[in-house]
């Protein structure tokens, strides 16, 4: 995970170290080091913001001062790694969840994504997480357009053991999810995860689909499923669907096989919305909270 970047990082500690650069020649390496940035996936504006402040950071550093130089460069660039990836604060899900169950009221989760991206996937795995930790959930299958979207997402239901809300296919994905909202607040399940069409920008119906499932459900969170491994097409779609309806997260997908990294850096700086989970394996239980810190350690070394 995040090879090619974590590479790049590491020409950037030798280059700097090597000499105290100053002036044009620290210029060079950070506009050598902000190219490299871009050309694994991060988002240009972000490119930007981490050159900028590694330039002010560095440009009065004095390396001897440092018993390790290399650590010293690796302490500043950690530091700006993480103010960009908290820009976006925290969301906990699972706290979340759990603060619903204690007022006695489902959470209601809307998951949008174009097709491809994982989301029925990452639904499963958070249905099954949940039970796990003791909370009770439900699936609506508001897909009623894929053809086979029904059944994948009943399968997971079966294997996992959790109760699935569905209509027949071309019909309201709005009132499926209507559906499984009031059998969880009829039965007090503590969760009501939905499941909704891929989208792309240029589908007007199927986006005005996502817009009426949000104003019918009224949800407490609408999550973004992306594919870690789209590039910046990934930032590109948040903001598209952060043009039709409110983005409150994000779920970044196979997050175990980006070799660049570039997403997982650039999305909440971008959207102004947090990563709350990643996606890191194909089981049911490679689902993990977004921890920075984490992140931050595997991508400086």
């Amino acid at each position: 995970m995040f090879d090619k970047l974590r590479a790049q990082f590491s020409s950037f500690y030798d280059r700097v170290t090597k000499t105290e650069l100053q002036g044009k020649d620290l210029d060079k390496v950070l506009e050598e080091f902000q190219l490299s940035l871009v050309e694994n996936d991060v988002a240009v504006s972000v490119a930007d913001y981490v050159a900028n402040e590694l330039k002010e950071k560095l440009r009065d550093v004095q390396f001897a001062r440092f018993s390790d130089p290399r650590k010293g460069v690796k302490t500043i660039l950690g530091d700006v790694l993480l103010s960009v990836l908290d820009r976006a604060g925290r969301l906990d899900l699972f706290d979340f969840i759990e603060k619903k169950r204690k007022a006695g009221e489902p959470a209601v989760i809307v998951f949008v994504g174009i097709n491809g991206t994982g989301k029925t996937t990452s639904i499963a795995k958070l249905a099954y997480v949940l039970q796990k930790r003791g909370l009770t959930c439900v699936l609506a299958a508001s897909d009623t357009y894929r053809s086979g979207a029904i059944e994948q997402l009943a399968e997971h239901a079966r294997r996992i053991g959790v109760r699935m809300i569905q209509h027949q296919y071309q019909g309201d994905p709005a009132a499926v999810a209507y559906d499984a909202v009031n059998y969880a607040r009829a039965h007090g399940v503590n969760a009501v995860l939905i499941d909704t069409a891929g989208r792309m920008g240029t589908n007007t119906n199927l986006l005005e689909e996502m817009r009426k499932i949000v104003r019918v459900t009224k949800p407490d969170l609408t999550i973004l499923v992306v594919d870690a491994l789209t590039g910046n097409d990934a930032v590109e779609q948040g903001k598209v669907f952060s043009q039709a309806v409110k983005i409150d997260g994000i779920i970044l997908a196979k997050l175990d096989a980006d070799i660049k990294g570039g997403n997982a850096i650039s999305l909440s700086y971008i959207m102004g919305r947090p990563v709350t989970l990643v996606g890191t394996g194909q089981g049911y239980d490679d689902l993990e909270p977004f921890q920075p810190q984490n992140i931050v350690k595997n991508l400086i070394g």
